[in-house]
């Protein structure tokens, strides 16, 4: 008996994602839709110039950010013209010779030279070798607070202490007290996988977010340490899985100040969505994935698998299913009961999915 009711589950559960999974992705763009990390309407043409060996377009876009003192999104272009440096670099080369001592074209050197550290099997070496560049980068901007974000990473790859950090941690606040890129480098100084704890790591980020400007991304900080305790693959206890509920709630609340498909809360979405889903939050999950829109992030993808465009398509998809298997198959007695009221014109079917 015990076999036939739990055949007899799975025969509904089965029926239930047959049934309702195609009508769950409304509001979803389909799979070729979908970008990995799109670049926003400034970022994408100097790129495309770059890519045609020209450094040109690139340097006004970082001189705008920094004239305007705009360091998030100063940050983001750093990092994003690094990476494309990383293996087309001909046109950082000739920015580079152009205007040797420019405070953009250093930053930029200095982000691609911190990222091939960290990915040699001599880092905590090389990262000391490249000091000086970062050191060359905040001396030409002394307002900028991304090369203190770069020191703070290079900190945490040095083996600094934690006094030496909290020297870097300082400077980095005073040019920049709610910089998201500079919080996540001292969550990760933090964090229990390098020189802290799961509850430092926790700590901060709380007290962080409950400092921040209304709609800062330092909102979702606390989801990021929630992140960062899920992806050591330990069982959290019942504390810290309240933590990462209140992570979630904070996080899920600075999602909805802004709107479906904007660009700029794309990669905190899909960070969002990934701890929802491992805490079964499967509905509010599904939803993340709709204001998220065509906007794929590798992070927290790329952590995962070495494919992260097709892990987020095969994770949404998997939402939409689990989603679907707790839908009843036939609606609540009251709502069959009710009279249908169909607008002028409306074919007997509504033309929905039932």
């Amino acid at each position: 008996m015990v076999r036939t009711m739990s055949l007899f589950r799975a025969l509904i559960g089965t029926a239930r994602m047959v049934r309702h999974t195609p009508r769950l992705g409304d509001g979803l763009p389909p799979d070729e839709a979908v970008l990995l990390d799109a670049p926003d309407g400034q970022l994408g043409p100097a790129l495309v110039a770059a890519a045609l060996g020209n450094h040109r377009p690139a340097a006004m876009l970082l001189a705008a950010t920094r004239d305007a003192a705009e360091w998030e999104n100063r940050d983001r272009y750093v990092m994003r013209l690094a990476t494309f440096a990383y293996n087309r670099g001909d046109w950082l080369v000739r920015w580079l010779a152009a205007a040797p001592r420019d405070p953009d074209a250093l930053l930029v050197k200095a982000e691609l030279a911190v990222r091939r550290a960290w990915e040699s099997p001599a880092r905590a070496e090389q990262l000391r070798e490249i000091g000086p560049l970062i050191g060359a980068a905040a001396d030409a901007a002394p307002r900028d607070p991304v090369p203190w974000r770069l020191a703070l990473h290079h900190a945490r790859g040095t083996h600094a202490t934690h006094t030496a950090f909290e020297a870097l941690w300082e400077q980095a606040v005073r040019r920049s007290s709610h910089h998201y890129g500079c919080h996540v480098a001292a969550l990760q100084y933090l964090s229990a996988v390098w020189y802290g704890s799961h509850r430092e790591c926790f700590d901060f980020a709380e007290r962080a977010a409950e400092d921040a400007l209304p709609g800062s991304l330092v909102q979702a900080l606390p989801a990021r340490a929630a992140f960062t305790l899920l992806s050591t693959g330990a069982l959290a206890d019942s504390v810290q899985a309240e933590r990462i509920d209140h992570a979630a709630d904070r996080a899920i609340a600075l999602s909805a100040t802004y709107g479906p498909g904007d660009p700029w809360p794309a990669e905190v979405r899909n960070l969002l969505a990934y701890v929802l889903i491992t805490r079964g939050r499967w509905a509010e999950a599904l939803e993340q994935f709709r204001l998220i829109g065509p906007y794929a992030t590798s992070f927290p993808w790329s952590g995962l698998t070495d494919d992260p465009l097709g892990r987020f398509l095969e994770t949404r998809d998997g939402v939409r299913i689990e989603v679907a298997s707790t839908i009843p198959l036939r609606p609540p007695p009251a709502q069959r009961n009710r009279p249908i009221r169909r607008r002028p014109g409306q074919s007997p079917s509504g033309g929905h999915y039932a």
